[in-house]
């Protein structure tokens, strides 16, 4: 999804800078293959198709890097109470980040453990296509190349598999197609600068409208199914059969909840201000019975479009419901007299999306930066891991509906289920 929301009067924070050094790029096979924290790397000289520890390899954006996985809930009063990770938490290398501002975060949902390991090459604000046009290089699933060590997420996935043995791909992508980022923006900026009294909705802007179109939906359908077949084409290239590995196409979750389950009057400023989830109504209704359904329905038609015959789809339309951003079933550490994410109700008591952070819900020389905004957090990454887990099944893939099965934790994850 988003790598930033774009609103008036934003104060991101400054970039972290990536310490990738020059020594480091013929290391990063070793010193970054995803192993879940403390695992021990295996040698990966003798591996490859059909060869050594299985992978799980995860492709796409934001939704499926990690973005936000720093944080577990939100706070106005103490950005400490939430911060699970801390100022590492989307480093992929030991110095920093191998690609600037893509947030692979420790977090991420690719690290199920159960005898795999993970390698995350996502990266947040990345579309079907490579964009090499902005301050940040964000890698499409493609082959891209500029010869100077840029490389699309195809090559990248490519390049990993000739040398591990990749047994499940992971995919999230579609959301940047559809200018996910600009349509929030436009969203949070017509709650903010109209009155109660006269609404100016979203939903019905020639901006938000254009996305929707037939014509763009069947474009944007197209642009998924090729990237897929690009996964597959990398997948070929490294040495591996159709039927010796698993793409899981997983969708997009729901990050706020319908008009009925805002906790925030959406009178007056207080749901932006406080909670930072600035939406009319109105606009809540359509995100969820609209906007969201159009996306991923996109996203499962692209599946038949590309032709592949090994995929499972992961269905996390409705996975963090109950626990969304600024949904009366939830609250703020403060609204719910919690001071850490390690209190045993901050799971079930706290949310699972990120504030869309403003001038009004950030602070000077905070911590947050403006992208993590309306991404799953912490809780709502390891939620996702469990299901993914669920999927690949003991490496006979499946696929399914992840949806929230209990209360507290197991395994320190929240309890999900992959019906």
């Amino acid at each position: 999804m988003p790598s930033s929301v774009s609103l008036p009067r934003f104060r991101p924070r400054p970039a972290v800078p990536a310490a990738v050094l020059l020594l480091l790029v013929a290391l990063l096979s070793v010193l970054t293959s995803g192993a879940l924290p403390g695992t021990p790397v295996a040698s990966a000289r003798a591996d490859g198709p059909g060869v050594g520890t299985p992978y799980v390899v995860s492709v796409g954006d934001s939704y499926i890097s990690g973005e936000a996985g720093r944080w577990a809930g939100s706070s106005n009063t103490s950005s400490a109470s939430a911060d699970a990770l801390g100022s590492t938490a989307y480093w992929d290398t030991p110095n920093g980040e191998a690609i600037e501002r893509c947030h692979r975060s420790k977090a991420a949902e690719v690290f199920i453990g159960a005898g795999t390991l993970g390698k995350n090459l996502a990266c947040s604000g990345a579309r079907t296509t490579t964009d090499a046009s902005g301050s940040t290089f964000k890698p499409g699933l493609d082959f891209y190349d500029d010869g100077a060590g840029n490389i699309g997420q195809a090559k990248a996935l490519q390049q990993f598999a000739a040398t591990h043995h990749v047994k499940m791909v992971v995919v999230s992508i579609g959301g940047n197609d559809f200018n996910f980022a600009d349509i929030v923006a436009t969203c949070v900026a017509d709650f903010l600068y109209s009155p109660s009294w006269w609404k100016d909705y979203c939903h019905d802007d020639s901006s938000v409208t254009s996305n929707f179109t037939t014509a763009n939906v069947n474009a944007v359908r197209a642009r998924i199914a090729t990237g897929f077949t690009n996964l597959r084409t990398a997948m070929r290239n490294a040495g591996y059969a159709d039927t010796s590995w698993t793409l899981l196409v997983q969708t997009y979750p729901s990050p706020i909840p319908k008009a009925s389950g805002f906790r925030y009057s959406q009178s007056g400023y207080t749901r932006q201000s406080t909670g930072g989830c600035g939406f009319w109504n109105a606009d809540a209704e359509w995100a969820n019975d609209s906007a969201l359904p159009t996306i991923n329905s996109t996203v499962k038609s692209a599946i038949t479009a590309s032709g592949l015959t090994n995929t499972r789809t992961l269905d996390l339309a409705a996975a963090f419901n109950g626990r969304r951003l600024c949904e009366n079933t939830v609250g703020l550490y403060e609204e719910k007299g919690l001071t850490s994410w390690t209190q045993p109700t901050a799971v079930d008591k706290t949310e699972w999306v990120n504030q869309i952070r403003t001038v009004s819900t950030c602070c000077s020389n905070s911590p947050y930066y403006i992208q993590e905004s309306l991404h799953p957090n912490y809780w709502a990454q390891l939620a996702t891991r469990s299901c993914v887990r669920q999927a690949w099944n003991g490496g006979a893939p499946r696929g399914g509906t992840c949806a929230i099965s209990g209360t507290g934790l197991v395994g320190g994850e929240p309890r999900m289920t992959l019906r």
